[in-house]
């Protein structure tokens, strides 16, 4: 292949459906991320109840879980169960992470930065190993 694997998948966007194990519901891929986006408003607002005694944040954590438990149902429909949950829970925790660091002035140790680029290694490899398969 003379070109390049990002031009090669934007000429061809039924292989990138294909490789990433999404080809019986496209909007697997939109159920997916709004899955990840809610249970990480979901942790955060966690973090804002205040061991559940602030209301708003409370019902916040509740809605929030609910609804990406929802979401994350409705992903498996098209994307394999390993790829999806492994996304999912990967992205949240790095993301939390990142904005428990960023937001709450927690420690970003090079420990830290090592696990969570570790945890983002291994989404990466659970994609490939379904690829491959």
């Amino acid at each position: 292949m003379s070109r390049s694997w990002l031009l090669y998948y934007a000429d061809n966007p039924q292989v990138v459906l294909r490789d990433l194990h999404i080809g019986r519901c496209p909007l697997s891929v939109l159920y997916l991320a709004a899955a990840i986006a809610l249970e990480i408003c979901g942790t955060t607002s966690l973090k804002l109840s205040e061991g559940f005694t602030r209301i708003g944040p409370t019902g916040a954590v509740v809605v929030c879980y609910a609804a990406s438990f929802a979401l994350l149902s409705l992903a498996l429909r098209g994307i394999d169960l390993s790829i999806a949950y492994a996304v999912w829970s990967g992205v949240g925790t790095a993301s939390v992470a990142a904005i428990g660091i960023v937001w709450f002035g927690e420690t970003a140790g090079a420990l830290k930065l090592l696990s969570l680029a570790l945890i983002v290694l291994g989404v990466v490899g659970l994609h490939l190993a379904g690829r491959a398969e």
